[in-house]
């Protein structure tokens, strides 16, 4: 099959080099000239385990091709996938679709024969339909069917998501259209993964759902975490006591700072900001917005207190500031909430981050970025892990200790052992488990 993506963010890039690995022929469209030649190059803008030895070995093959003419790519194309971004609206938290609907009358202009126009970006329920009345309004005569086919990609982990799925959900109810996709994901047969043919309108607001479900998830465990606290209980025995339950599941069960990334908070809002405008409110997703955003202020007092009350003039040695491990994604992660209360109640922060350092210091003001995790350490008051990169994982604390004025560990992802811990002379803090 001939695939026009459009658009060469983390979802297009990884999109259109995952169906380059299917053997399609894939060309990635951006209206980034400066973006098209880095990836002509060989230069990936975004670190993702396994997304640069694909696309060079893709380029290689011809399968995968770069460029900016979306008229050329368009004409050519059997199937057209929209995947631009839907950033957060100011004011209200919906998703902003200037671009969805901008590359819809571009797209619009350039239809010769039949072609499936695939919206890929998360949307809101009811943009299939508005892209479709663009597009027959633009071109009164072109034949083309909308598709609706959610991604469900998590950052860190996007190619084994892409290659190996749960589900592929292809919102159509036209035959020609539903053709074409199944073709396209005809490889995934082989792992007979399910192929979920519905509405447009069902599968726009499976994805948010599913999204928002994940999400409620990570912040019930939280909320046990905090109660753990309090009756002397440990998180992770509840968790697992839970998770053993196929009902529930163990996945989405670990205790935190709080969600970021550029998925959860933003589709969250925007399904709250839908149920809103139909007069459904969701009042769960309005909560867990609630709590989140709260959250990630509590893991700064959490810090302060771990510290004596105070961290004026004091030392705290941060590691990890992504929101997630395996990415250099900083969007909405819980340190640019926890950094700045720290700075503004006086306290000096060195930080070290294998991938979100370049990104960080466009973001954060006030913090001395070290090269290393034990660069970040001489001389700390306090040493707070926000992300889990595995490096973090088994840390000399022998050293560690060592090198710090004090020996206080406050652990956001309960990497370490509270007993061990407590064997080495630590202060140790740590989520929903007893000191």
């Amino acid at each position: 099959m001939r695939i026009a993506v459009i658009g060469t963010g983390y979802v297009g890039l990884v999109s259109g080099t995952c169906f380059s690995e299917f053997g399609h022929d894939v060309i990635c469209i951006d209206k980034d000239a400066e973006k098209i030649t880095s990836l002509n190059a060989g230069k990936v803008p975004i670190f993702e385990p396994g997304l640069q030895a694909m696309i060079e070995k893709n380029s290689r093959s011809g399968y995968l091709k770069f460029g900016t003419d979306l008229k050329t790519a368009v004409e050519d194309a059997d199937a057209v996938f929209i995947a631009v971004g839907t950033p957060s609206r100011r004011g209200d938290g919906q998703a902003d679709l200037t671009y969805v609907y901008a590359a819809a009358r571009e797209i619009a202009t350039a239809l010769t024969g039949y072609t499936v126009v695939v919206t890929k970006s998360t949307v809101p329920v009811g943009t299939g339909r508005e892209v479709e009345r663009i597009l027959r309004e633009t071109s009164p005569e072109a034949d083309f069917d909308v598709v609706s086919n959610p991604e469900f990609l998590r950052e860190g982990a996007a190619i084994e998501d892409f290659m190996r799925p749960d589900r592929v959900i292809v919102g159509t109810t036209e035959k020609r259209a539903q053709e074409v996709m199944g073709e396209i994901y005809r490889p995934l047969s082989l792992f007979q993964t399910p192929l979920v043919i519905t509405s447009l309108e069902s599968s726009e607001l499976t994805k948010y759902a599913g999204n928002a479900f994940l999400a409620t998830k990570i912040t019930f465990i939280n909320e046990i975490a905090d109660l753990c606290e309090k009756v002397g209980a440990d998180v992770h025995d509840v968790a697992r006591g839970i998770g053993l339950d196929r009902r529930i599941g163990a996945k989405f069960l670990h205790p935190g700072p709080g969600f970021g990334g550029s998925c959860f908070p933003k589709d969250t809002r925007a399904l709250f900001q839908t149920s809103i405008e139909e007069g459904s409110p969701l009042r769960i997703v309005d909560t867990v917005i609630d709590i989140n955003e709260k959250r990630k202020m509590e893991m700064a007092e959490r810090v302060i207190d771990a510290c004596g009350g105070s961290v004026s003039g004091k030392q705290i040695a941060v590691l990890g500031l992504t929101f997630k491990p395996d990415t250099d994604d900083m969007r909405e992660s819980p340190s640019l909430d926890i950094l700045p209360a720290l700075v503004a109640g006086g306290a000096i922060i060195r930080a070290y981050d294998p991938e979100g350092m370049e990104e960080a210091r466009n973001l954060l003001a006030d913090v001395d970025f070290c090269n290393s995790s034990y660069a970040t350490l001489e001389g700390a008051d306090a040493l707070v892990i926000i992300t889990e990169w595995n490096e973090f994982r088994a840390l000399d604390l022998t050293r560690v200790k060592s090198m710090m004025k004090s020996p206080v560990m406050v652990d956001l992802r309960n990497i370490y052992d509270p007993h061990d811990m407590a064997l080495k002379g630590f202060t140790y803090r740590s989520i929903g488990r007893p000191n």
